[in-house]
C-alpha cells in the first residue's frame, strides 16, 4: 500500500457487520430485530420521523437528558402497519415506507411516490474496538448541508465532518472540528429530502463522499449506533420535525435584535462612556455594550476591576439611561487560588464542584487567570450554583451574559509561555456516572444552560441575553451563538453567510459572526461591506481583538461611518419583520438567515448558491464580498422580483447583473411580500412607536404579524397580538386584508400606514380592528 513519506503502514480493525436477523418483535411503537445477543430497533415516532438504535452487545445505553427534549414515550402515538416476509419486514406510515432486509438489516426508505431515500449502503451498519457506524448510499444529485458550524461552501459533499467541539482558533475555509459540535444534517435533491440526527456526544464523524464517493458514513466512538431520519420532503418540514426533537430557542428580548458593539477589551470605565457617547451623539443606533475580560479583577470571574472599574452598578445604571444594555463575558475557568478569599474558588472547592482526574486530583490547566479549574457543568447541584453565581451581576444591572473559553479551551502551560491546547482527560468522571469522553461535546451547552436558567431565576420579569462559543445539538435552548474568532478577511467575509445558514439549518437560528473580523485590521472597504451583510445576521455584533485596531463605525472616516449609520439605521426600521422571525423560530423553528434552497429547494441553481441569503422569507440580500467589486451576478428564481432600492421589476427564473457601488448592498423582495417597519430610534424601545408602515408589493402573499411587549415573559400568557395580513391583487387592484387582532397584548396609539410600493399608500389608526384596504391603480 502507498503510503507517505516517513509514515508507518496502517492496517486498521475490520468492521463487523449484522447477519441474517433471527427475530423480529414489536412493541408499542418499536419494532426489535435480533441476531444472536445483537439488538437492532426501529421505532416510530411520527409519520416523518424514525429512530434506530443499534447494539451489538444488545444492551442500550440508558436514556440520557441532555440532547433530545423529546423521549420516545414522549410522542404522541403514531398509525403504522407492520408487513413481514420472508426476506423483509416493512413499516408504512401516512409519509414513508421502511424497508428493512432480514439479510443484513439494512434499512432504506421510500418516499409516497417510492423514491428512496436514506437507502443503506451494502455495508449497512459494522462496528470494531471502540466505534460503531453506519453507511448509506448517496443519490445522484444529492446536496448536503447543516453539520453545526462549519466553515467554507454550504454543500458539504465530498467533504469529512468531525463532531468534536475545540478552540478554532485561526481557522480557515478548509478547518474540520470548530467550537460548535451538531451532528445533524440534510440530504436534498429534487423532490426528496431528509435529515439524520446522529444521537451520540461522544466523538462522532461524517463521511460525506470522501472514502466512498457514492457513499456516506456517520461513525461515533460511542458504545451503539443511535440516530434519528427525518423525511422532509422540504427543508422547512424537516427543520420543524428535527427541533421538536432538540427544542427550540426562547423568545429573546427585543433589544437583542439591535446592534451590539464589543472589543477585547474596552478596558477601562472611562472608555466605556466615551464609546456610548460617540454612539449617541453621533446618531448610530446601539443597543448593546459588551464587556471582554479587562473589566474583572485579574481575570477572576464575578468580580470586577477595583481601578479601572470601581464602580460597575453606576455605570451600568448610567448607561441604562441612556438606552445601553451591558452583557459581560464569563469564562469557565476558576483561577486556582487557595487562601485568597475568592469566593468562587473557595465554594467551588468546599462543594467538590470543580472536575477531578479519575484517581481524584483536581483537574488543572491554564487560562487567562493562569492556573484554572473547572466546573462540572454537567452536574445539578453545580450548574445551580454557578447560575446562581451571576446574582452578583444582574443585582447591579447587567442584562446578559457572554460565555466564551468553554468548548473548553485549555492550555498545558500558562498563556504567555507558547503551550499547547488540552482538555479534560477523558475518563475524568462528569455528571451521573459518565466521563468526558462522553460530554465533552456537552460542556459549553451545559455552562449556557445554567447561565440561561440562573438569569432567568435572577431577572424573572425580564427576558435575557446568554451567548455562547461552544455547543452541541439542542444549544438553540439555552443561547444565541456567534462563530467564534474570524479575522479581518475578505474570505471571511465570504463564509459567514454559508456558516451561518448551515447553523440555521441545523436548528440554531440566533447566530452571528464579528462584523469587520475579530484578528487583524479591517479597511475601510471591508468594514462598510462587512456592516451591510452585518445588518442580514440574526446577531449583529462588531468586534475586535486587542492589539488590532478599534472597529467602531466612525473610526473608518466619513463615508464609512455614513454608510454604518444607514444600515443600522435599516436593520431598526425593519426590527417589526426581524422581530416576527424569531417569534417564527421560537415556534416553528424556522431558520432567521435563509440559503435560497430553503425556499426553492427542487431548483438546482439554489443547491451550491451560497452568497445570497433570505432574511426571512421576503427579503433576499445578494451581498458584495471581494475588494474594489461594484457588480455582480444575481440569479431570481421563479416569480417575480423587485428591487429594493429602486422598485425595478423582474420576472424569474433569471440571472442578472446588479449595480453595487460601496454605498449599495443589493436588496430584493418577492411579489406579493409584506415586510412591517418602524421610525429609526438610536435603541429599541426609545420611545413609543407612533407608526407602523406596512410594505406591501404587488402579487399574491400572506404573512402572519407577531407582537408583544418585547422584554417580558408574559407573551407565554397569551398576552401578544396575532394578526393573518394577506395580499391579492387582480384586475390592476391590489387588495390587503388584515385580520382583527388576536391575544391579548394591544401596542401604545400608532397610525398604521400601509404602502403599496411604487404606487399607492393609505393610513389610518391601527385600533386592533378588522382591515381591508384596495390600493394601487396601474396598467
Amino acid at each position: 500500500m502507498p503510503q507517505y513519506f516517513g509514515q508507518l503502514p496502517v492496517n486498521k480493525q475490520p468492521w463487523t457487520n449484522i447477519g441474517t436477523v433471527e427475530f423480529v418483535n414489536q412493541s408499542n411503537q418499536t419494532i426489535k430485530f435480533a441476531d444472536g445477543d445483537l439488538s437492532l430497533t426501529i421505532s416510530i415516532l411520527a409519520a416523518n420521523l424514525i429512530r434506530v438504535r443499534l447494539a451489538p452487545t444488545g444492551e442500550f445505553i440508558p436514556h440520557r437528558d441532555w440532547a433530545v427534549t423529546l423521549d420516545d414515550a414522549d410522542w404522541p402515538t403514531t398509525p403504522f402497519e407492520v408487513q413481514q416476509s420472508d426476506t423483509k419486514v416493512e413499516i408504512v406510515t401516512d409519509q414513508m415506507r421502511i424497508s428493512v432486509q432480514l439479510q443484513g438489516c439494512r434499512i432504506t426508505c421510500f418516499d409516497k411516490a417510492n423514491r428512496p431515500f436514506a437507502e443503506d449502503a451494502e455495508t449497512g451498519m459494522g462496528w470494531r474496538m471502540g466505534a460503531i457506524a453506519g453507511w448509506k448510499n448517496i443519490a445522484p444529485d444529492e446536496h448536503f448541508y447543516g453539520f453545526g458550524e462549519r466553515t467554507g461552501f454550504l454543500d458539504k459533499r465530498s467533504e469529512v465532518k468531525t463532531n468534536w467541539t475545540v478552540d478554532a482558533l485561526d481557522y480557515d475555509a478548509l478547518t474540520n472540528e470548530m467550537y460548535q459540535a451538531i451532528p445533524f444534517f440534510m440530504a436534498l435533491r429534487p423532490e426528496v429530502g431528509y435529515g439524520v440526527f446522529c444521537n451520540s456526544t461522544f466523538w462522532s464523524q461524517f463521511d460525506i463522499g470522501v472514502e466512498q464517493p457514492d457513499v456516506w458514513k456517520m461513525e461515533t466512538h460511542g458504545g451503539e449506533l443511535d440516530y434519528y431520519i427525518i423525511y422532509g420532503p422540504e427543508p422547512a418540514q424537516i427543520l420543524q420535525t428535527y427541533t421538536q426533537l432538540t427544542g427550540r430557542m426562547p423568545l429573546p428580548p427585543k433589544w437583542s435584535l439591535g446592534y451590539h458593539q464589543c472589543r477585547w477589551s474596552y478596558d477601562s470605565e472611562t472608555v466605556v462612556r466615551e464609546l456610548a457617547r460617540e454612539f449617541r451623539q453621533r446618531r448610530i443606533p446601539c443597543d448593546v455594550i459588551h464587556l471582554d475580560i479587562d473589566y474583572m479583577h485579574g481575570y477572576r470571574v464575578f468580580t470586577w476591576s477595583p481601578k479601572r472599574f470601581s464602580n460597575p452598578e453606576k455605570l451600568i445604571g448610567d448607561l441604562a439611561e441612556d438606552g445601553f444594555k451591558t452583557v459581560t463575558i464569563i469564562d469557565p475557568g476558576v483561577k486556582y487560588e487557595p487562601e485568597a478569599n475568592y469566593h468562587v474558588f473557595d465554594q467551588g472547592i468546599q462543594n467538590d464542584y470543580f472536575v477531578r482526574k479519575v484517581d481524584g486530583v483536581l483537574f488543572h490547566g491554564y487560562v487567562w487567570p493562569d492556573k484554572a479549574v473547572f466546573p462540572d457543568f454537567l452536574r445539578d447541584d453545580v450548574s445551580q450554583w454557578w447560575g446562581d453565581l451571576h446574582k452578583s451581576l444582574t443585582d447591579i444591572g447587567v442584562a446578559g451574559i457572554w460565555n466564551d473559553m468553554n468548548e473548553p479551551a485549555i492550555d498545558n502551560r500558562p498563556f504567555g509561555d507558547g503551550g499547547e491546547k488540552i482538555w479534560f482527560p477523558l475518563d475524568a468522571p462528569q455528571g451521573k456516572n459518565t466521563t468526558h469522553a462522553e460530554v465533552h461535546n456537552l460542556y459549553g451547552s451545559m455552562m449556557a444552560k445554567s447561565s440561561y436558567e440562573g438569569l432567568k431565576r435572577h431577572r424573572t420579569s425580564e427576558r435575557s441575553f446568554v451567548l455562547t462559543r461552544s455547543g452541541y445539538a439542542g444549544v438553540q435552548r439555552w443561547s444565541a451563538v456567534w462563530m467564534g474568532d474570524n479575522h479581518s478577511l475578505w474570505e471571511h467575509l465570504e463564509i459567514s453567510l454559508p456558516m451561518l445558514c448551515n447553523m440555521g439549518l441545523s436548528g440554531v437560528g440566533f447566530v452571528g459572526c464579528d462584523i469587520g473580523g475579530f484578528a487583524g485590521n479591517a479597511t475601510p472597504e471591508l468594514f462598510a461591506r462587512w456592516m451591510q451583510i452585518g445588518m442580514l445576521y440574526p446577531l449583529m455584533r462588531g468586534h475586535s481583538a486587542l492589539s488590532t485596531s478599534r472597529h467602531e463605525p466612525w473610526v473608518f472616516g466619513d463615508r464609512v461611518e455614513k454608510i454604518c449609520q444607514n444600515y443600522i439605521n435599516l436593520r431598526y426600521q425593519l426590527l417589526p419583520y426581524i422581530y416576527n422571525l424569531f417569534w417564527e423560530a421560537a415556534t416553528t423553528g424556522a431558520p432567521i438567515l435563509r440559503p435560497l434552497l430553503y425556499h426553492f429547494p427542487s431548483d438546482r441553481q439554489t443547491y451550491t448558491l451560497y452568497d445570497q441569503v433570505f432574511l426571512g422569507a421576503s427579503l433576499m440580500a445578494a451581498p458584495v464580498y471581494r475588494p474594489g467589486v461594484e457588480h455582480r451576478a444575481v440569479y431570481l428564481p421563479t416569480g417575480i422580483w423587485y428591487d429594493w432600492w429602486t422598485g425595478e421589476r423582474y420576472e424569474g427564473p433569471t440571472h442578472i447583473l446588479a449595480h453595487a457601488p460601496l454605498e449599495k448592498m443589493p436588496l430584493y423582495v418577492h411579489s406579493g411580500a409584506i415586510i412591517p417597519m418602524q421610525p429609526v430610534m438610536q435603541y429599541v424601545d426609545e420611545h413609543p412607536v407612533d407608526h407602523i408602515r406596512l410594505k406591501v408589493w404587488p402579487g399574491n402573499g400572506s404573512y402572519t404579524w407577531f407582537e408583544d411587549d418585547g422584554h417580558t415573559w408574559e407573551y407565554q400568557e397569551q398576552n401578544f397580538s396575532l394578526r393573518n395580513i394577506t395580499v391579492l391583487t387582480e384586475n390592476q387592484q391590489t387588495t390587503v386584508e388584515i385580520s382583527s387582532r388576536q391575544g391579548l397584548w394591544s401596542p401604545p396609539p400608532r397610525q398604521l400606514i400601509v404602502e403599496l410600493v411604487g404606487f399607492d399608500e393609505q393610513q389610518l389608526p391601527d385600533d386592533g380592528g378588522e382591515i381591508s384596504l384596495k390600493l394601487g391603480n396601474y396598467v
